[in-house]
C-alpha cells in the first residue's frame, strides 16, 4: 500500500448523527432534527479518507461511539496506524483481521503450518465468522460454531485444531489492543483424548526387520535408523550423508522433509529448537547405513552429500512411504502400525531395558521430560510399578533376615535384562554352551548378501 511518511495526525473528522428515518423510508443521518435538540439523540462517529490503493481513494466510516470523546480517540489511534501504513480499523470485519494475521504470520511460521492455518481459516473461519465485526467476537459466537461443525460430522480434533489457529489469531489482537479478552480462553472444546498406542512386540519387530531385509533393504535400513536412533520420520528422510560419521558412530538431525499440500515437498527446520541436535549410532545401525552407502543399494550409489533414503538421488514422498511400509507390515504378518512408531518403539524397548525416563528423554530430543512422560503413560506406569515393587522387595529381605520368611511374597524388581551400562560381575554371568552346530540362517538376516 502507497502512503505517505507523515500523514496528517489530524485527518478525519467527528460528527453526530441517528438512525432516523424520513417518510421515504431513508435514513436521515446528521439532518435530523432531534440532533439539535436532544444532546443525547443517536451516536457519535468519525469517518476519514484512507490512502490511494491501486489509485482509488477510500473513506472509513465507523459509528456507534457514546460520546464525542470516545470518538476523537478511534480517530486518533486510526490516524496512528495510518502513520505506519497500517489501516487498524475498530470496527474491521473478522474476515480482514484474520487474513492480515496470516500475512503476519506467514513470515514466521513453517510453510507446512502455514498450509494448515489458510485451509482452517478460509475454509472454516471465515465462511462462518468473517461477517462479524472482530471487537463484537463473542464465546456465544464460537460456541455456536463449534456445535454447528460437530452436527455436520466433523471430527472433534479436527474442530479442536481450528479452534487453536482462532485462539491464536485472537490472542494476537488481544497483544496488539484490539480486543479486551480471548473469546476462545479458556477452550470451548477440550483437547481429545489421544488414541490408543498399539505397538510391536520384540518378537514382531524382528520379524518385520528380518523379512524387509530380504525383500525391502531401502525399507529395513530406514526402518532399523528409526527404531535404533529414535528420529522423525520427516528427519530420517531429510538425512544427507554429509551429516552422517559412520567412523565416530553419530549423525547430525539438520532438517526435515515436509510436504505442503501433499505435493510440494521441501526442507524445513526440525521440530523444536533441541531436535537439532547430534545423534549416536549403535552398530546395528552403523551396519545398515554402511549397507545403504554400498553396493546392496541395488545399484543405486548415492552422490556424495545426497540424501541416504532415496530414488534416484531424489528424497522419498512420506506418502508413499507410508503407504509401502503399511504393505510391508502386511506382507511379514505384523499389525499395521504408523511410521511414526518405530520412534515410540524405542522408548518402549529402552524402558524394558531399565534405561531412566530422562535418558529417553534426551534421546528422543524432547524439550521437556514432562512431554516424554505424557507421551509415555503406559511406559511410565510399568517404571511406577518396578518403583513400588522395589520396595517392597528390599522390606521382605529384611523380614527374611529377622523372621527367616517373608511376611509378604513381593515380586523381584526389574525382571528385564540388566540394564546396558552395569554388567554383571563375571561369576555372576550365565554360562551358555556354544553349539558346535552352524547357526541357521534366518530369511532376511541382516547381515544376508542380496542380489
Amino acid at each position: 500500500m502507497r502512503c505517505s511518511p507523515n500523514p496528517d495526525k489530524d485527518r478525519g473528522r467527528v460528527y453526530r448523527r441517528c438512525g432516523c428515518r424520513d417518510d421515504h423510508r431513508h435514513q436521515l443521518g446528521t439532518t435530523c432534527p432531534h440532533l439539535a435538540a436532544d444532546p443525547h439523540h443517536g451516536t457519535w462517529a468519525f469517518a476519514v479518507d484512507t490512502p490511494p490503493i491501486d489509485g482509488h481513494r477510500r473513506t472509513v466510516r465507523r459509528a456507534g461511539f457514546p460520546d464525542e470523546l470516545q470518538a476523537r480517540i478511534a480517530l486518533r489511534r486510526f490516524n496512528q496506524g495510518l502513520a505506519l501504513c497500517v489501516i487498524t480499523d475498530p470496527r474491521q470485519r473478522t474476515a480482514e483481521y484474520l487474513q492480515d494475521w496470516l500475512d503476519e504470520k506467514e513470515l514466521r511460521l513453517k510453510p507446512t503450518t502455514m498450509a494448515r492455518y489458510r485451509a482452517y481459516t478460509e475454509q472454516d473461519l471465515i465462511p462462518a465468522l468473517g461477517t462479524i465485526p472482530l471487537i463484537d467476537l463473542t464465546r456465544q459466537h464460537l460456541r455456536a460454531f463449534v456445535t454447528t461443525q460437530l452436527r455436520r460430522g466433523r471430527g472433534r480434533v479436527t474442530v479442536h485444531r481450528i479452534l487453536a489457529a482462532l485462539s491464536s489469531a485472537l490472542s494476537t489482537a488481544v497483544h496488539d489492543g484490539r480486543m479486551a479478552r480471548n473469546p476462545a480462553k479458556p477452550p470451548i472444546l477440550p483437547r481429545p483424548a489421544s488414541a490408543p498406542r498399539r505397538l510391536w512386540t520384540e518378537e514382531q519387530t524382528a520379524r518385520f526387520l528380518r523379512f524387509t531385509h530380504v525383500t525391502d533393504p531401502l525399507y529395513a535400513d530406514l526402518a532399523e535408523l528409526m527404531i535404533g536412533s529414535g528420529i522423525r520420520k520427516g528427519e530420517a528422510l531429510a538425512l544427507h550423508w554429509d551429516d552422517v560419521h559412520l567412523p565416530e558412530r553419530v549423525f547430525f538431525v539438520r532438517a526435515t522433509l515436509s510436504v505442503v499440500d501433499n505435493n510440494q515437498m521441501l526442507l524445513t527446520t526440525p521440530k523444536t529448537k533441541g531436535s537439532k541436535a547430534w545423534v549416536a549410532l549403535s552398530s546395528r545401525v552403523v551396519d545398515a547405513l554402511e549397507d545403504r552407502a554400498g553396493t546392496r543399494a541395488f545399484g543405486q550409489i548415492t552422490p556424495a552429500g545426497g540424501y541416504v533414503f532415496h530414488r534416484h538421488g531424489r528424497p522419498l514422498h512420506p506418502k508413499n512411504v507410508l503407504d509401502h511400509f503399511h504393505l510391508l507390515c502386511d506382507k511379514a504378518g505384523v499389525p499395521r502400525i504408523a511410521l511414526h512408531d518405530l520412534r515410540h518403539l524405542t522408548a518402549s524397548f529402552a524402558t524394558a531395558a531399565g534405561v531412566p525416563m530422562a535418558v529417553i528423554s534426551k534421546t528422543l530430543r524432547h524439550r521437556t521430560l514432562s512431554t516424554s512422560a505424557n507421551i509415555y503413560t503406559e511406559l511410565t506406569q510399568l517404571a511406577a510399578r518396578a518403583a513400588v515393587d522395589a520396595v517392597a522387595w528390599v522390606l521382605d529381605n529384611s523380614d527374611r533376615a529377622v523372621l527367616g520368611r517373608p511376611v509378604c511374597h513381593a515380586q523381584r524388581p526389574w525382571r528385564q535384562r540388566p540394564r546396558p551400562h552395569r554388567r554383571l560381575p563375571a561369576y555372576q554371568q550365565p554360562r551358555t554352551e556354544e553349539s558346535s552346530a552352524p547357526w541357521p540362517m534366518w530369511p532376511g538376516d541382516h547381515h544376508a548378501t542380496t542380489s
